[in-house]
């Protein structure tokens, strides 16, 4: 074998080997990120969770509201990245407990009953101003002693939480906003930021506030995280005075 050939055979493993240690890294890369994805969610490959959808607020029969469904879409992304099944539920028709599938539940308690069941047991700190009549104060979310309206078109806010009932329960994710862009902006926050989200608490429960900035100009895709209200919506209102 001369020179010549020598460095070609040689470059020829190289490039191999390159190429298989590349692929190697970025398969493992990829697996580890899928399983955090999918703990953080309860996910698990072939697992079965719930997507518990509301009614239109205001309406007086089950439609969904468009951007309703437009977070059920960016919710759904989420459920087939990790491999998961779906089951779709209206808010009256789920009659199950909660930690045996994972949950994705959207909509305040004036349109999901689902939701009002979750903050009473889970979210005794968080108090919503449900009224059929449009009231200055409808739709505003007290919790850790602060008060948070809504001004129709400029300032929506919605609670995001991630609830479990102890170790090895599958988690519920609560979408609680004032309006359904606001829902729909917790879903698109949730798929963008669940990494960071994953960072931060682990396995660990939360609730975090949002708030949506002029959705008549810019819908549901600017929003800011206002605070982290875990500790006061976990504590019942009256221990908390």
């Amino acid at each position: 074998m001369n020179e010549d050939v020598r460095n070609i055979v040689l470059g020829v493993i190289a490039t191999a080997f390159s190429g298989g240690f590349g692929w190697f890294t970025r398969t493992y890369l990829w697996r580890r990120a899928l399983r955090r994805k999918q703990a953080f969610f309860g996910l698990p490959t072939g697992s079965d969770c719930l997507f518990v959808v509301n009614r239109q607020m205001g309406g007086t029969d089950s439609s969904l509201h468009r951007n309703d469904a437009f977070a059920l879409l960016e919710i759904s992304a989420l459920i087939k990245d990790c491999g998961a099944n779906v089951q779709i539920v209206t808010h009256d028709g789920a009659r199950q407990g909660f930690g045996e599938r994972a949950e994705f539940c959207v909509g305040g308690p004036s349109s999901n009953a689902r939701t009002t069941a979750h903050l009473a047991s889970m979210l005794p700190g968080v108090r919503i101003i449900v009224s059929s009549d449009p009231v200055p104060d409808r739709g505003a979310i007290s919790v850790g002693g602060e008060t948070y309206r809504w001004e129709k078109g400029l300032v929506e806010h919605v609670l995001l939480a991630r609830l479990t009932t102890g170790r090895g329960s599958r988690p519920v994710f609560l979408l609680c906003g004032q309006t359904a862009i606001s829902n729909q902006a917790a879903a698109r926050y949730l798929a963008r930021y669940h990494r960071k989200l994953a960072d931060s608490y682990g396995d660990r429960s939360f609730c975090i506030l949002l708030k949506v900035v002029n959705s008549d100009a810019y819908g549901p895709d600017v929003t800011e995280l206002v605070a982290d209200v875990t500790s006061a919506a976990r504590t019942p209102a009256a221990a908390a005075v």
